[in-house]
């Protein structure tokens, strides 16, 4: 080999992270990012069957804080490399080992869900803290390669680092504490890109931006059609299909289709013209993913009840559905700025989809396919 080749060969290895131009042509997701996500929706998987199972035994005051908690820890993690990596993507190898940090952290925080339902926050802060220490990391190194940046990026570097000795110092509080203490440090997480982006803005691309966003919806909504999948399997096995449980698959499926749709129906890439829509945009979608996900789980607590394994009512059962998928469409709502009557006056509907018990599963799959029909499709045939 020459020594121009080994030369050729660094510089692969190890690039200069440059930030990158925000104009872009064809920029896409990589096969990296792809990977990102994969084992990101693995953590999605486990917040989603401790919510399904907290539900179904009737633990709903107390499940549903923890999992409020658990979808920010992956949501937050998640959203933040996507925004770097949109600025600063230089695929080398000290760039692809940090990512893959990031991935260890995210699978140890999947295996931590468990204990988070016990009250055990060990592993899942030490999960967290991994995760976004490597991004302090990364933020370091681009403060080093972009002069004209330095100041955001270290704001950046800075404010995680703080923040993660905030929650490990969360660990050693008194119990009744702790959620005074998590409240706040979730804010501080909410608050350093703002701070940080303030000394001057990061040059994320808006096209790649939402594609990552909507390929994660994706994803999300894919765990969504597992949990359903793998609850009406479980009922085959303990006696197969009948009226009821057929209803709330098809509603079931019905939901998560036109939860696609009416996502992406909405032009993404047109809302980010500015860093204040961005935060919205951004922000906001903490309750679209956990709404999408949660959907899953009150499917599969619906055909828990319709099995006689759950230990709530039908119309609390058919609530853990409607009530997230109303959620995902007051999100979108919220995201993109303006209000469409027809997805407004869908949102109510479906919240009132619970006072039929588990038809009203279906009922609520309905609705949102007439929230297509009266809003969507006139406006693709004209």
């Amino acid at each position: 080999m020459t020594s121009k080749q080994t030369s050729q060969q660094r510089d692969s290895l190890f690039s200069s992270m440059c930030a990158r131009d925000p104009n872009e042509s064809h920029r896409v997701a990589t096969p990296l990012e792809l990977f990102f996500d994969l084992v990101f929706v693995v953590a999605v998987a486990q917040a989603a069957v401790a919510l399904h199972h907290g539900i179904a035994e009737g633990h709903i005051r107390e499940i549903i804080p923890i999992y409020i908690r658990l979808f920010f820890g992956i949501w937050w993690a998640w959203m933040n490399f996507t925004w770097f990596a949109s600025a600063y993507d230089c695929d080398d190898v000290p760039y692809r080992l940090l990512v893959f940090v990031q991935m260890v952290g995210a699978v140890m925080f999947a295996a931590a869900a468990p204990d988070f339902v016990a009250g055990d926050f060990f592993r899942g802060v030490g999960a967290y803290v991994i995760m976004r220490l490597a991004m302090v990391a990364q933020w370091l190194r681009a403060a080093r390669s972009d002069p004209d940046r330095r100041t955001t990026t270290l704001r950046y570097a800075t404010g995680v680092a703080l923040v993660q000795v905030g929650w490990v110092g969360f660990l050693f509080l008194p119990a009744e504490w702790q959620s005074g203490a998590f409240a706040l440090l979730v804010l501080a997480e909410l608050l350093v890109p703002v701070w940080a982006e303030r000394a001057g803005n990061t040059t994320w691309h808006p096209h790649h931006i939402a594609e990552r966003y909507g390929l994660f919806t994706i994803i999300v909504l894919g765990e969504s059609v597992l949990s359903l999948t793998l609850a009406a399997r479980s009922a085959l096995d303990a006696g197969g299909l009948n009226g009821e449980l057929l209803l709330i698959v098809a509603g079931g499926l019905l939901i998560l289709f036109s939860m696609w749709w009416i996502y992406f129906e909405w032009s993404a890439e047109n809302m980010l013209t500015s860093l204040r829509q961005a935060f919205l945009w951004g922000y906001g979608h903490y309750f679209v993913y956990a709404a999408a996900a949660a959907v899953g789980a009150g499917l599969a607590v619906a055909i828990d009840q319709a099995t006689h394994h759950a230990e709530i009512s039908a119309g609390t059962a058919a609530a853990a559905v409607a009530v997230p998928v109303s959620v995902f469409l007051g999100a979108l709502l919220f995201i993109h700025g303006r209000i469409k009557p027809t997805v407004l006056i869908g949102a109510l509907l479906v919240l009132a989809t619970p006072l039929l018990g588990l038809s009203g599963i279906f009922a609520a799959g309905l609705v949102l396919a007439g929230i297509i029909a009266a809003a969507y499709l006139p406006s693709v045939q004209a």
